[in-house]
């Protein structure tokens, strides 16, 4: 029973991407053949996939992500994400980082909400993300300096910050707790 719980959890997750990568090729106007070609997979690969049949692999989604200028998440997306989200809030850690992924809003780009909470006295280095992307702070409570790792600035509650976010940054407060929303926009190509 549960092997068959488990086929069908991962045939419908393989119709799912299939379902997006037709979605996604037939929006840039791009035919099976074309976007084959730029896969290097063959043209009944691409017929079976799309069908939702066979269990593709993750590098074989990355693949077909390239070739379609998106962010591997768009394949992964399930139809239906439009619907009402209510996330109800956390509390945060008293000596440490909160860091909670809110919302992934796809569709031939990439958006991230994130809350980050950040103790007195805390800094968090952030990892340099994909080429383009740009990192939004809106500081709800307290005060941080933020921003790219060579010019940080300082900020209180209400300000915001926009900064690239391919480059290293941080994150540090002084005596004051932050509350931050951080919104990462990761361009797609388009090609």
């Amino acid at each position: 029973m549960a092997v068959e719980r488990e086929r069908r959890a991962v045939g419908g997750a393989a119709a799912a991407a299939g379902a997006q990568v037709r979605r996604r090729r037939q929006q840039r106007g791009m035919t099976r053949a074309e976007l084959a070609r730029r896969t290097g997979l063959s043209k009944a690969t691409m017929s079976q996939l799309e069908a939702g049949n066979g269990n593709p692999t993750l590098e074989t989604l990355d693949t077909i992500a390239v070739a379609l200028s998106i962010p591997l998440t768009d394949l992964l997306t399930r139809e239906g994400d439009a619907r009402t989200v209510h996330i109800a809030a956390t509390a945060a850690h008293e000596d440490e980082p909160t860091r909670e992924l809110l919302r992934r809003i796809s569709g031939g780009h990439s958006l991230e909400l994130w809350r980050l909470r950040l103790p007195a006295h805390t800094g968090v280095d952030g990892v340099p993300h994909a080429p383009g992307t740009i990192e939004h702070l809106l500081v709800a409570s307290g005060r941080l300096t933020a921003g790219p790792a060579e010019d940080p600035r300082a900020l209180a509650a209400g300000d915001l910050l926009a900064f690239a976010g391919d480059a290293p940054h941080v994150y540090r407060t002084d005596g004051t707790a932050a509350d931050v929303t951080v919104v990462i926009a990761s361009p797609a190509a388009v090609g």
